[in-house]
């Protein structure tokens, strides 16, 4: 009898009791693929030998595998069902749920993923920012923003890509209508990761919008005191039309003086150069 290959993906053992001949190379010939990253040719051949075991019983442990080339071959929902073997069968619990996780969210089964990374979490993977963080993506995917947030500033508690990880917590925030929320996630990001260009340039543009709301309600209100002067209802001499010009002018340079705060995070920021110099024209 041939004596049958364990690839190391996950240390486990496969006993090799009573195989058919043909079932034990075709076992052995997956493993080999599996260990080449040959995903699909494995799975496969590991489908072929499952289905020529006739009574013979094989370690259980043999399901991760599968569910791994599966996953990998983009079989997803074979993978589910291999894996959920693996998980019956109590196999390297920590890992299985935790591709289980990453399966489901490929599926779209965004309760059963972020169950799936909590059960990971809770058999003991060591690894929780990766699981916060992929918990996050499962969420997001799932349009559940509000847990997406949630997941992703666990992440960068556990210093799992701190900034990346911050910026998808802003995104999601964004997504529920939480436009406060959103700059101020931005704000506290580039104070703690001020080398990300992400962070720094969303952050830049808002208050680019903060600044161009700020300057078309200038406009607006000079606008308005320059259509009475010129209708003969108001004077330029007359302290409601002073008042008027008194308004526009602390809106310009307030627009101003966050559109500098633009170019002070990110120096790029053109638009942020263009509104600077609208509104200094105006003030002149």
């Amino acid at each position: 009898m041939k004596r049958i290959l364990l690839l190391s993906v996950i240390l486990f053992s496969v006993v090799s009791v009573g195989f058919s001949q043909d079932a034990a190379t075709l076992i052995n010939n997956a493993n080999a693929a599996l260990k080449a990253k040959n995903y699909a040719q494995a799975y496969t051949l590991y489908e072929s030998a499952m289905g020529n075991m006739g009574n013979v019983k094989i370690d259980d442990a043999i399901n991760y595998n599968i569910g791994l080339a599966a996953f990998n071959a983009k079989k997803y929902s074979a993978a589910v069902k291999y894996l959920n073997k693996a998980v019956t069968a109590k196999v390297n619990l920590p890992q299985t749920y935790e591709l289980l996780g990453k399966t489901y969210t490929k599926l779209s089964k965004t309760k059963e993923a972020i169950a799936s990374y909590q059960k990971a979490i809770d058999s003991g993977n060591t690894d929780k920012g990766s699981l916060y963080y992929n918990s996050g993506i499962a969420a997001y995917k799932g349009k559940k923003y509000k847990s997406a947030s949630d997941f992703f500033g666990k992440a960068a508690s556990e210093n799992y890509n701190p900034d990346k990880a911050t910026f998808l917590k802003a995104l999601a925030v964004k997504k529920t209508g939480d436009m406060d929320g959103y700059k101020k996630v931005l704000e506290e990001g580039v104070i703690n990761y001020p080398n990300s260009s992400k962070l720094k340039k969303s952050l830049s543009n808002i208050y680019v919008n903060d600044g161009k709301s700020l300057y078309k309600k200038g406009v607006t209100v000079l606008t308005n005191a320059n259509a009475k002067v010129k209708s003969g209802a108001m004077k330029t001499t007359d302290d409601s039309y002073k008042k008027a010009l008194s308004e526009s002018k602390t809106m310009f340079s307030s627009a101003i003086k966050v559109s500098k705060q633009a170019v002070a995070i990110d120096a790029t920021n053109k638009n942020a150069l263009s509104l600077i110099d609208a509104c200094s024209q105006m003030l002149k």
